[in-house]
């Protein structure tokens, strides 16, 4: 089994990345939020868990050899937060969802297909309509509680992507051909959710009240 070991490759087309230049980047993207909890320590503990997220996305974002993982050290302090403000809260249902979702091709075999998806629509489910009840908002037609029509919409396009990942992808015959093309879809797919939360609550920790 060698799925596990780090390995290098040097790009023909895309520049390749070297540890210096991930370091620089890390620093650059936490650097922000350090200097704005040193300079608001009146925050309390909540400057501090926000800053902490936002180091967690740092690291996940820009690190050197990060592990899918590794996006779980962003959703576990954020969901202590998803009570405290409405905003949180909807940042916190967009990035649990596609954070989720972006650890499925870990598990890859079809007798565990089910497992996954039945444990992620569960949890998913019980995070929308709790935190929907909390703060008063119900399913709207396709809009999901908390997000606007289009954050729902996004979402949403997560059922067709992996409806395609695990059963039209092997239906069509294409796992000899393109046997990758589902993990990228994934991947693209749930960075775009990622970027979004990290971009927003950047924006509400820097700006919000």
């Amino acid at each position: 089994m060698t799925g596990g070991l780090v390995q290098e490759y040097h790009h023909t087309v895309l520049p390749s990345i070297k540890p210096i230049d991930t370091l620089a980047l890390t620093i650059l993207s936490i650097l922000p939020a350090l200097i704005h909890l040193f300079r608001n320590p009146l925050n309390g503990p909540k400057g501090f868990l926000r800053c902490l997220v936002l180091c967690a996305f740092g690291s996940y974002l820009f690190g050197w050899h990060v592990h899918e993982k590794a996006v779980l050290l962003i959703i576990i302090p954020l969901c202590l937060l998803a009570y405290s403000s409405k905003s949180e809260a909807r940042i916190f249902l967009i990035l649990t969802t596609t954070g989720h979702l972006s650890l499925f091709p870990l598990i890859f075999t079809r007798a565990e297909t089910p497992i996954k998806v039945t444990m992620m629509l569960s949890y998913t489910l019980f995070s929308f309509v709790g935190l929907g009840k909390f703060y008063g908002e119900t399913f709207s037609g396709f809009r999901l509680p908390l997000l606007t029509k289009v954050e729902s919409l996004y979402i949403w396009g997560l059922v067709p992507l992996q409806f395609y990942c695990d059963i039209i992808h092997y239906t069509l015959g294409l796992q000899q051909m393109l046997p990758f093309l589902p993990l990228m879809l994934t991947s693209l797919y749930c960075a775009i959710g990622i970027l979004y939360s990290w971009l927003r609550f950047y924006y509400l920790t820097i700006f919000g009240s």
